[in-house]
């Protein structure tokens, strides 16, 4: 006899069930994919025990003829393809013919099937791969495939199996991602008789995705939308605004097949960089359509990965996509504001600290301009001064304006004359003076509104309140300021403006920072921070961006050190956004500064301006929305006409 001997088929089916059918959620997978390619547009799953116990997966797809379903039992009985040339030309889910032999083998096997115009269907049925049971019975039109008791026979496969919880969650998983890969097919999940989800297939994938995530995920959804030659991408992203931990909520569909690839996820990831935390991630609905011949869905088992002829292209088509609909069309801040998540009625006898703002200082007939002609200015420019001179030059606009922001950072004996003699000091004293008068009155609000967010006030001087036609909004003005900031210093390339120090400062480090330093030192005069060498750890600093504060300037040098420490394997262009984050966050307006009524218009009016208003550098929201629904449902309107 000889050692080497050809196995089973049984046998064969139970190995290639290891590969096919790794839980009760591969199943799931393999059933519908099925029902999708025989032409269904009604899908219902129903489980129990998280699918361990009992699997139903029901179509109203083309069915089987008796003939047909007798051989589709077998392994690598298959409609899909006739010979191996079309496997470079595959437009269906499935195609290897292993799903349902693998499947029967490892569990409790029940297939119900009828073509129309049939007056009986067939019933299958296979119990842990034996001899199938086929017979004639009466059965609605399309397919029906229940499985029970899987894994039954194979206990070492079935002990590795998580909580029916978590093995019930892969399967919603799995079922929403092929909802949103087919929004014209109707599915329906029933999980321990209860529905979990629903969804219309009327083939509009936003009614898909809010029939699924609802309304709060609808209303953040930013439209992807590119085509170049033989390759489209469609789909939607959320603001930056609405995330979540992992990337769970991201799907990926590339020709109707849902995918996982890498390129992919880091083009989303390297376009929103800036906009989110590290530890987030926008929910993505990302369908790509390319030729057949130009991509390879035979390199995985289980087909859940793809190989792409040129996956340089995808990469750069995604992150274009995905950089469009983040960068708003319009300067309108209503579009970009994150929604406030479920409002919740809570009463509190404290009385909330409103500071109103401060009235604007009176303008002379010569300064005033109409209000069709404004033209935003930096948001210190607000603060009662003598303007600057629309013909001066870019450096002493800024060499003015640094004068300016001296006022609050620098003590009085470091003071310059500003441009037409006036001493700093006394505009001080003047500003000063100004912020100590409070209008207690509401400002009058313009005859006819536009639609531009009008600014209120302050709450606990850290927070402005604006309104427009569409509601309420509640503005974080450091984040805003902070966006600002880092959007006009990432603009910069050949290098951000500095100002030289009358009094040089003397920074000590030690030996570590002192190497970085050293190393880092053209991207520091980059970033504005001009240093050289003055002993073993010391360096002087002679310049500094025009847009920090003196006093911060240490402070922001040695943070930006912490950074670069904390950093691994990352590229100049990484090293420069975390640095540029860090001078923004220390430049920017603090919270507990109180602002005056035109400093909160030039604050939102320049954040409209903005390529990514949606968050600060760090991911914080900048701007939240309360809408006139949200608002009415608080205070318990709803239902009313009053």
């Amino acid at each position: 006899m000889t050692k080497i001997h050809v196995l089973d088929d049984n046998t064969i089916n139970k190995i290639a069930a290891g590969e096919v059918v790794e839980r009760p959620a591969s199943v799931i997978k393999e059933l519908i994919e099925n029902a999708m390619d025989a032409g269904a547009t009604r899908i219902e799953v129903e489980i129990m025990a998280g699918g361990t116990s009992f699997m139903r997966v029901t179509d109203n797809g083309k069915g089987m003829s008796k003939e047909d379903a007798s051989v589709a039992i077998l392994r690598h009985a298959t409609s899909k393809i006739q010979e191996v040339s079309d496997l470079n030309n595959i437009s269906t889910m499935g195609f290897r013919g292993e799903a349902l032999p693998t499947i029967a083998s490892v569990s409790r096997f029940t297939m119900l099937t009828r073509e129309p115009g049939s007056d009986l269907g067939t019933k299958v049925e296979i119990s842990g791969g034996k001899t199938p049971d086929i017979i004639e019975t009466g059965c609605n039109i399309g397919t029906s495939i229940k499985v029970e008791d899987l894994f039954f026979n194979t206990p070492a496969r079935k002990k590795f199996l998580k909580t029916n919880h978590t093995e019930g969650g892969k399967i919603n998983d799995f079922i929403v991602k092929l909802a949103l890969s087919r929004p014209d097919i109707a599915f329906q999940f029933i999980n321990n008789n209860k529905t979990s989800v629903v969804t219309p297939g009327n083939g509009n994938l936003f009614d898909t995705v809010q029939a699924i995530y609802g309304g709060q995920v609808a209303d953040s959804l930013l439209t992807l939308n590119l085509e170049d030659e033989d390759l489209k991408i469609s789909g939607f992203i959320t603001k930056p605004s609405m995330l979540k931990s992992s990337r769970s909520w991201q799907t990926f569909i590339v020709n109707g097949r849902i995918i996982q690839n890498r390129a992919i996820a880091k083009a989303i990831d390297n376009a929103y960089r800036s906009l989110i935390p590290k530890s987030g991630f926008p929910f993505t609905v990302l369908k790509i359509e390319v030729p057949q011949r130009t991509i390879d869905v035979n390199v995985h088992p289980q087909k859940s990965e793809m190989k792409f002829e040129d996956e340089s292209r995808i990469f750069k088509a995604v992150y274009k996509s995905v950089l469009d609909a983040i960068r708003p069309s319009t300067g309108n801040l209503t579009e970009v504001a994150a929604v406030v998540e479920k409002p919740k009625v809570e009463y509190t006898m404290e009385p909330m600290q409103f500071v109103p703002a401060t009235s604007p200082a009176p303008q002379t007939a010569a300064q005033a301009r109409p209000q069709s002609s404004y033209q935003p200015k930096t948001i210190y420019e607000a603060v009662s001064r003598p303007a600057v001179k629309p013909t001066v030059s870019f450096a002493e606009a800024q060499a003015q304006l640094q004068q300016e922001r001296q006022v609050h950072y620098q003590p009085a004996e470091h003071h310059e004359q500003v441009a037409d003699g006036q001493n700093i000091d006394q505009s001080n004293a003047d500003r000063s003076n100004e912020a100590s008068k409070i209008d207690r009155s509401i400002p009058d609000q313009p005859a006819e509104n536009t639609g531009r967010m009008i600014p209120i006030g302050q709450v606990d001087l850290t927070y402005i309140i604006a309104q427009d036609l569409k509601g309420l909004y509640i503005i974080d003005q450091h984040a805003a300021h902070e966006r600002i900031l880092f959007d006009k210093l990432s603009a910069m390339a050949d290098g951000i403006p500095s100002q030289q120090l009358l009094v040089h400062q003397l920074l000590t480090f030690d030996r570590k920072e002192a190497a970085m330093v050293e190393e880092n030192k053209d991207l520091f005069a980059k970033l504005g921070f001009h240093m050289e060498a003055a002993g073993d750890f010391d360096y002087r600093l002679m310049e500094v961006p025009a847009d920090v504060p003196v006093n911060e300037a240490e402070d922001i040098i040695r943070e930006i050190l912490t950074d670069l420490g904390n950093m691994h394997e990352t590229t100049a262009k990484e090293i420069r956004q975390a640095c540029l984050a860090t001078t923004a966050c220390r430049a920017a307006i603090k919270a507990g500064e109180e602002l005056n009524m035109r400093q909160m218009e030039i604050l939102l009016d320049e954040l409209s301006t903005t390529a990514f208003p949606y968050t600060c550098p760090h991911g914080r929201p900048t701007i939240l929305k309360f809408s006139s629904e949200d608002l009415a449902k608080m205070f318990k309107r709803t239902g009313f006409g009053f």
